[in-house]
């Protein structure tokens, strides 16, 4: 990770330096709003449980792409990254579907910050790009159990086993879980 002056960490500290430094001890007290891809990659990189690894430049191709961060104090808590679906051409209507790449919690952030960031992204992308009518995200079912879609009013549409984006056109890097997956989606019509 680049550690100089204009890194993620300076840019975006975990830890404040100064004005009091109170944890939020409620979602509620989190500001969420959108923020740079560069931001939100750098983020996600930090605290990810499963796939750290995102470049900016893989969300960016997309047709559509937002990304956010929770933040308090000036500190941040969290962060998504959302793009027209990945496997697009397996989905039926994909050009009204944007999928949730990416979403990272800090450990330092409250209880339910993961719903509570659910409820208002789906708020704001329903004002930026009001043609999607679904949203899909994808659980990694060796160290997920899907609560935060539960929580949130989504349902699980989809069982599948792990399938490497290499194939024997295009050779791909390392693959970041051999999971199986469940997808989840939350219609908005």
């Amino acid at each position: 990770m680049n550690l100089c002056g204009d890194s993620i960490i300076n840019n975006a500290p975990l830890f404040q330096s100064g004005d009091g430094g109170a944890i939020p001890t409620s979602p509620l007290q989190l500001k969420i709003m959108e923020c740079n891809v560069h931001l939100a990659c750098g983020l996600n990189e930090l605290w990810h449980s499963r796939f750290p690894k995102i470049d900016w430049s893989n969300v960016v191709r997309n047709k559509r792409y937002i990304c956010f961060v929770a933040e308090y104090c000036f500190l941040n808590y969290a962060t998504a990254i959302w793009s027209s679906p990945i496997a697009g051409n397996r989905l039926k209507d994909s050009n009204q579907i944007l999928e949730l790449r990416r979403l990272a919690i800090s450990k330092d952030a409250p209880k339910n910050t993961a719903s509570r960031m659910l409820s208002i992204m789906i708020k704001i992308i329903r004002k930026s790009f009001p043609e999607i009518k679904k949203f899909i995200s994808y659980q990694d079912m060796d160290v997920h159990l899907g609560t935060i879609y539960k929580a949130s009013g989504w349902k699980a549409s989809a069982l599948g086993k792990f399938q490497s984006w290499t194939t024997s056109g295009r050779v791909r890097g390392v693959d970041q879980s051999r999971s199986s997956k469940v997808r989840w989606e939350y219609n908005l019509i």
